[in-house]
């Protein structure tokens, strides 16, 4: 779908050969010598509608994909951990972090892969910041790092202000509220690679421990009692789902609501179990930025921003969702 529409089948047909071509390339370059398969497709497309596919809309598929289901796996993560099923992805101040590191490269005048690469780490700075902040009082762990992370978080949507205020209002600040309002248009294969590692281990070491999250939601107490070390546990999720958000809000911006009413979906499909609400997270997160990500582009003719889109169908959702799980939360 797009201003270049692509029947399905073709698209099917292009991905195939496509891959058949790169394998074939593989081949080349360890062995040395090119060999023809013979189940090779012929070539009945043109030139244009390849490149539409494999350089244009297949890169910013994976890209949603991966950002989509980061974000719902670490909303189900934080809403486990805490307990809270009003957390999300960026409560421990995580977006507002990458928001500053991508303002402060958008000021300096920087390429698309150093914004990312300064929104990642400031994001991951923020989140430190939080962690160095509930050292201080150790009462009550838990209720302390949200604290600070609404801190952190405060503080440095401060500076993502400030930072507007200073940018030239005719070409940087029109640059950073756009990207603070998230968006895939800029989505490559060159621009993404670098997090796709991080996405995949962090998501697949949430899997992995996804049943001790149906004992550290019990309480800390339950959890020392059936042997879970909070203290070795929750520190490695959180950093977990901190690199999921950071590696999906330098890819596509600030894209809200997506880590708060996936995980309440996937509850109601299948359970509060987290061996299988993680997985549903996973597969309901990617579809269901996919599908945002397709309204934006092909409503109107100008791109919508997509944190928009998710946040106009994110709010009256999750007033259904929490008319309908009221009981269960209470």
């Amino acid at each position: 779908m797009g201003r270049y529409p692509v029947d399905p089948v073709t698209v099917v047909v292009i991905v195939v050969a496509g891959i058949l071509e790169r394998i074939g390339d593989m081949v080349a370059i360890i062995s040395g010598v090119r060999i023809g398969f013979f189940w090779s497709i012929p070539h009945t497309w043109s030139a244009v509608m390849d490149t539409v596919v494999w350089d244009v809309r297949l890169p910013r598929a994976v890209a949603v994909i991966l950002a989509g289901s980061g974000l719902a796996v670490s909303g189900a993560t934080y809403q486990g951990v805490f307990r809270n099923p009003l957390v999300s992805e960026s409560i421990l101040g995580v977006s507002a972090g990458a928001g500053v590191g991508a303002a402060l490269a958008i000021l300096m005048d920087q390429g698309t892969s150093v914004i990312q690469l300064s929104a990642f780490v400031f994001g991951l700075l923020a989140v430190s910041m939080t962690f160095v902040i509930s050292r201080v009082y150790r009462s009550n762990p838990t209720l302390v790092l949200v604290l600070a992370g609404i801190i952190v978080g405060g503080l440095f949507s401060a500076m993502i202000s400030l930072l507007k205020f200073v940018a030239d209002p005719y070409s940087k600040l029109p640059d950073i509220v756009f990207w603070l309002m998230g968006s895939f248009a800029r989505a490559s294969t060159a621009n993404f690679i670098l997090v796709v590692p991080v996405i995949l281990i962090a998501m697949m070491v949430i899997v992995l421990l996804r049943w001790q999250l149906n004992v550290i939601s019990m309480g800390d107490e339950e959890a020392r009692s059936l042997g879970i070390d909070i203290r070795c546990f929750r520190p490695v999720v959180i950093v977990c789902s901190t690199l999921l958000t950071a590696a999906a809000v330098c890819i596509g911006g600030v894209i809200g609501w997506v880590g708060l009413i996936i995980p309440h979906i996937s509850r109601m499909l299948v359970g509060p179990d987290h061996k299988d609400m993680i997985i549903a997270s996973i597969l309901l997160g990617g579809s269901y930025l996919l599908a945002v990500d397709t309204i934006c582009r092909t409503l109107t003719y100008v791109e919508i921003p997509i944190s928009i889109v998710t946040s106009i169908l994110g709010a009256p959702l999750f007033l259904y969702l929490l008319y309908k799980a009221k009981k269960t939360w209470s």
